[in-house]
């Protein structure tokens, strides 16, 4: 495979530095540009993104607050951050925030040293049902430092059952409630969590890492007018850099603040920063709306032509990015962990992911996590998703058919070079 122009141009110094990783990076440059990203919990960011993150901000400590810092020669990232504070306040209409957390995992931690005591009991989604490693898993430090009990999803359709969780609720006490998935394709009744929370006097915490790009975009309610904290990853929907980020009541901001430093993290990533600062610039731009509707409808185009092949959707469908196949509803032997080596063999990158009442391990899986935002960013629409449904549908009609599996990795090449990874609609 060879790389494009630019990208041989932009890392030349790096070439003669580091070959072994230069070649890393031509490599992962090539395979992103010629296979199909459809990995709900991934995107491509902007040029603008990209140079940020890429920048000489990357060599300044600047441990503390805009204006509070422990070092000096802070006066220039310090307008980085107080602009990227200032753009995620106004795009999601939240009293603070804070932009410091490395990851959505870190931004969580925060958020429970915020609200609660090592200890406590929470309450939140079981994994296998769609919930997250932060929400009380038991692999997790919220499983290992908190106590946690779970709600998950009814198994004949899919979808969050609302009277349940107050149930589980009244009868657990729990200190916390967490409300937010990784692997939930219906809309999230926040304003429900949020009376089940205060019938209980407990917080509510959202994190709404996945759906944050559709919350900022109105394509989904926002989580942010019920609950105490609201906590999120930068990139996937969001389209910007990893990290993650923090919105709460002003009631909470010091907590917050001091929650992420000094008790848990060192010196903010101000190159990271930077780069949210711009993300969320380009989220509150009148194009931003429109790309995540694209988001939503090439999500459920692409369910309904699983559909039309005889996939079974969990929840028959989906509102949001992200689409969960569950394949015992067509291929009974079909693993998650097979389907997913079929695909990428082919070009079509996915995940295995558990299903409602899932038999098998999590490392195996009878199910699949299947999201459009990295390639919605591509400017993929409709009729490529239809096209994307037949390949998969051909793929996993017999998985150990590598000539067929060849020449639909051929096809993919095909399509997905005539779409490039950065296209006009994302240049700022």
């Amino acid at each position: 495979m060879v790389a494009p122009t630019k990208m041989k141009e932009a890392l030349a110094h790096l070439a003669g530095t580091d070959p072994e990783i230069h070649g890393v990076l031509v490599r992962e440059e090539a395979r992103q540009s010629e296979g199909l990203e459809l990995i709900a919990s991934e995107n491509f960011v902007s040029r603008a993104v990209l140079e940020a993150m890429g920048s000489v901000l990357t060599n300044k400590y600047a441990e503390g607050l805009p204006g509070k810092r422990y070092y000096g020669g802070c006066e220039h990232v310090d307008v980085a951050e107080n602009l990227a504070r200032d753009r995620a306040v106004e795009l999601f209409g939240a009293e603070h925030a804070n932009v410091q957390a490395h990851s959505g995992a870190q931004a969580n931690m925060a958020a429970y040293f915020t609200l609660i005591e090592a200890g406590d009991r929470i309450l939140g989604m079981d994994l296998s049902n769609g919930g997250h490693l932060t929400h009380g898993a038991r692999v997790n430090f919220s499983g290992r430092l908190f106590e946690p009990v779970f709600y998950g999803v009814r198994e004949d359709d899919g979808r969050i059952d609302y009277d349940e969780v107050r149930d589980i609720a009244l009868r657990e006490r729990p200190k916390l409630i967490v409300a937010g998935a990784s692997a939930y394709t219906r809309i999230i009744d926040f304003e429900a969590f949020g009376r089940i929370a205060r019938e209980i006097d407990a917080p509510l915490l959202v994190d709404m890492a996945h759906i944050a790009g559709l919350v900022a975009s109105g394509h989904h309610p926002s989580p942010v007018p019920h609950a105490d904290i609201v906590t999120t990853t930068t990139h996937k929907t969001l389209r910007g850099p990893r990290g993650g980020l923090i919105l709460c009541t002003e009631e909470h901001a010091k907590a917050i603040d001091k929650a992420v430093f000094p008790f848990m993290q060192g010196g903010p990533l101000m190159h990271v920063i930077a780069a949210k600062a711009v993300a969320f610039r380009e989220a509150l731009s009148p194009d931003f709306p429109v790309y995540a509707g694209q988001v939503v409808a090439n999500a459920r185009a692409l369910g309904a032509r699983l559909v039309e092949h005889g996939f079974r959707l969990v929840s028959g469908g989906t509102d949001n990015h992200l689409l969960l196949v569950d394949l015992r509803g067509s291929h009974e032997e079909l693993t998650g962990k097979d389907a997913e080596a079929a695909l990428e063999a082919a070009g079509i990158t996915v995940n295995k992911n558990t299903v409602p009442g899932e038999a098998r391990s999590p490392f195996v899986t009878s199910g699949l996590r299947i999201g459009t935002p990295a390639l919605t960013s591509r400017g993929m629409r409709e009729p490529e998703m239809e096209r994307i449904g037949d390949w998969m549908a051909e793929v996993l009609s017999s998985p150990a058919d590598s000539e067929r599996i060849s020449r639909v990795r051929e096809e993919v090449r095909e399509m997905s070079t005539s779409f490039p990874l950065f296209p006009e609609a994302l240049r700022v």
